[in-house]
């Protein structure tokens, strides 16, 4: 009986020692694993990893090993299951910063601090550049590009109103791999806020029905003039034209209206063919923008110049500047200047564009 018990306790004690030796190593290990996340990695200045959507851990971790950013890919999957911790890494371009650790890698692909790509919509463009630019970005995902933009609209649960002048001219900023949905839904959510903005605070007297209304009288004067000391005075001239149910003449309009046909000149059968963009040939305001108008635009078509003037033309001094007329017969001589300034011959003159 002696002798069982002595060896019973033999055996229990064997297996403790082995139990401790077992944790011993588990701790090792554990800790060994926590030295490689907080070792400073060999990424250098301006290494970069893209992050696929979905992508696994196991993706995630042997993308930083190759831009050595941690060693034992594997070693580091199994601890970050075992402790709970896993990646979910969201999808994007990161760039890592040199000498980061394994650690400072992963809380920064946790928290998606991602590299943001920049798109710049241009006050004045039309809605087709604007979709030109979209579907040449490379950064974005182009879940819509093969819509048209009536089925576009339409997407945007704006069915049957024209794309034109809807989209607000900023610069966008998104993680790689954003869908240009996110991009029109932002841009028409902005111009929507805006124009209401202006709208509520708009000098009652404007001659124009609603917000709609509203927009297409920005977008012409976006296209009017680039001056922001002259946005309001091309408003004046345009208001006071509605007002007295003159004609805009207003050659951007004439320019909309010919799309592809225009050869970079408006020829005098341009300006004679009536289209519902001729607005030497028809009364009030064309049908839709004709282009994207930017805030200051917004605020003058609403906000202008508390002036009698009904003309104006470039004067031709390379500044883009223009002079503003209350005659007829003052614009007469303006035109006449600007063309004896750049060195072309009398004409006719034109109404209120220049």
């Amino acid at each position: 009986m002696l002798r069982t018990g002595r060896a019973g306790h033999s055996i229990a004690m064997r297996l403790a020692v082995l139990a401790l030796v077992i944790a011993g190593a588990g701790a090792a290990g554990w800790e060994w694993c926590r030295t490689l996340l907080a070792a400073p990695s060999q990424a250098t200045a301006g290494t970069r990893i893209i992050v696929h959507p979905k992508s696994s851990l196991r993706t995630v971790l042997t993308q930083l090993a190759s831009a050595h950013a941690l060693a034992h890919p594997r070693v580091i999957e199994l601890y970050l299951r075992l402790s709970g911790q896993g990646v979910r890494a969201q999808a994007g371009t990161y760039e890592l910063a040199p000498g980061a650790s394994a650690a400072q890698i992963l809380q920064q692909l946790r928290d998606g601090q991602v590299l943001l790509e920049q798109l710049t919509v241009v006050e004045g463009w039309t809605f087709a550049q604007m979709r030109q630019a979209m579907n040449a970005s490379g950064a974005l995902s182009h879940e819509w590009r093969g819509l048209d933009d009536a089925a576009l609209m339409r997407a945007l649960g704006e069915p049957g109103v024209s794309a034109e002048g809807h989209f607000y001219p900023d610069s966008y900023r998104f993680a790689a791999g954003t869908s240009d949905k996110r991009i029109y839904e932002l841009a028409l959510q902005r111009m929507n806020a805006q124009l209401a903005m202006e709208w509520q605070t708009r000098d009652p007297s404007v001659p124009v029905a609603n917000a709609g209304e509203a927009l297409i009288l920005a977008s012409i004067i976006e296209k009017e003039t680039g001056r922001e000391d002259e946005r309001s005075r091309v408003a004046a001239v345009f208001v006071n034209r509605l007002r007295l149910g003159m004609r805009l003449q207003t050659d951007p309009t004439i320019i909309y209206g010919l799309g592809d046909r225009y050869d970079g000149n408006l020829h005098r059968v341009d300006l004679e063919t009536d289209g519902p963009y001729n607005s030497y040939t028809r009364a009030g305001l064309p049908p839709t923008p004709i282009a994207l108008p930017g805030a200051a635009s917004l605020r003058a078509a609403l906000h202008p110049a508390d002036e009698k003037i009904l003309y104006f033309v470039a004067t031709g001094l390379g500044d883009g500047s223009h002079h503003f007329s209350s005659t007829y017969a003052e614009h007469n001589l303006a035109l006449r200047s600007y063309l004896h300034r750049i060195g072309a011959k009398p004409d006719a003159a034109v109404g209120g564009g220049s």
